[in-house]
């Protein structure tokens, strides 16, 4: 078949039933399209599973504050305004909630979820979550197995009732640090990274997603959906964010400088100092060697003289993952600086965090995610989460993202 009917046949499946394109995909964890739901009593949504899964992950509405602040009210399906269109059929809205005792999020339980598909952890495994969503505000969570812990007191508003250390696996993100950005995050332990409070592999696609007025008439709403997806491949030890079906290529220059990534820095010095023979100016011999983050540097794929004089060369090395200014004597490196860090894709050379047990394990949350700073978050429309345990590929991650390019218009 030429390429061009192929396309088209490929564009009237999408078009005709999009949650089969979903569900087709090889991989496929579970999928809420949030059109099925329980077919009696609570008629809570639930998820599509492959054939034979014990369970469809049908999602519960709460209020974390409540739960672990033990202030503000009951969340209820109430509180998620139903859009009755989206790239499946409907979506539901997380609002920019004005009560600071209400942050609800839609949620499957641990104890729903332990040792279940959806509960993917430890080494040799690979994870994509794919969200069909409206931004209206905001750079937080959309998806995903995320308990930040709520034990970073300087962080919380008020006394926390209820403290828990961090249960973070993977999610996705409206960006973090490059808001609007798709943001993937997965954790090795749970909680921190390079000795900073907060857990820092992350990834950050190119592109940006717009701001949308969630309250826009149909038609716009129509024309703006986004796909945000994150992969983590245990192959390669990538963890890339897409944002429409593209990647991109993110660096940060000067890492020692931004607020978070300059523990990265820190730990990729710590790392290069301990392999260097002798104490090394600026070694922490304490600095734990598990926290270490220094990304495969053979053969650079550029090098750029910087500066040379009769003693002394400058040159600015580009690897995969780092682009380093190293200065050499004599033929010899003396020293060197990481000047520039990529952040899409990330290189993470761990498992995902695999809790001890189902007390100790988070919640798979739509919306938002437990934390102590207690922010809005993400505000707009979510029509769709998919969860796969496996890295997809560029095409199925383009083929997913015209999904919500076909939403009619009214």
């Amino acid at each position: 078949m030429k390429l061009l009917p192929l396309l088209l046949l490929t564009t009237s499946l999408i078009a005709a039933d999009p949650a089969a394109t979903v569900t087709s995909t090889p991989g496929l964890v579970a999928f809420w399209d949030f059109v099925k739901r329980e077919p009696d009593g609570r008629r809570r949504f639930t998820a599509h599973v492959p054939a034979g899964a014990r369970t469809d992950y049908p999602l519960d509405a709460g209020n974390y504050i409540k739960d672990f602040w033990g202030a503000g009210r009951e969340a209820t399906y109430a509180d998620f305004p139903l859009l009755g269109r989206g790239p499946f059929g409907n979506a539901i809205r997380i609002v920019k909630e004005t009560d600071a005792d209400f942050r609800p999020f839609l949620f499957v339980p641990r104890s729903r979820l332990h040792d279940t598909p959806l509960d993917i952890k430890g080494a040799g495994k690979s994870v994509s979550v794919v969200v069909w969503a409206v931004r209206e505000s905001g750079n937080h969570a959309l998806a995903g197995i995320w308990h930040e812990g709520t034990d970073l007191h300087d962080a919380s508003p008020a006394i926390i009732a209820k403290v828990e250390r961090g249960q973070r696996q993977y999610a996705l993100f409206a960006g973090l640090n490059k808001p609007g950005s798709a943001c993937g995050h997965v954790s090795e332990n749970g909680a921190s990274s390079f000795l900073n409070k907060y857990a820092l592999h992350k990834s950050n696609s190119l592109g940006i997603s717009p701001v949308v007025p969630a309250d826009s008439p149909a038609a716009v709403l129509d024309a703006s959906w986004q796909c945000f997806a994150m992969t983590f491949d245990h192959e390669k030890d990538e963890l890339t964010s897409w944002l429409n079906g593209v990647a991109g290529d993110r660096w940060l220059d000067n890492p020692k400088n931004d607020g978070l990534i300059k523990s990265a820095c820190h730990a990729y010095m710590q790392g290069h100092y301990a392999a260097l023979p002798g104490k090394q100016d600026g070694e922490d011999a304490s600095f734990p060697k598990d926290q270490y983050y220094n990304p495969p540097e053979g053969q650079p794929l550029s090098v750029k003289v910087l500066r040379e004089s009769a003693d002394e060369r400058v040159e600015l090395r580009e690897h995969r993952y780092t682009k380093i200014e190293v200065t050499l004597r004599g033929g010899k490196e003396v020293a060197r600086d990481l000047v520039a860090l990529r952040l899409n894709p990330w290189w993470y050379p761990h498992g995902i965090y695999t809790p001890k047990d189902a007390q100790s394990g988070g919640p798979f949350t739509i919306g938002r995610v437990i934390h102590s700073g207690r922010s809005v978050g993400f505000t707009g429309w979510i029509g769709g989460v998919a969860v796969f345990d496996r890295a997809l590929g560029t095409g199925e991650l383009a083929r997913l993202a015209k999904i919500g390019q076909q939403v009619a218009a009214p």
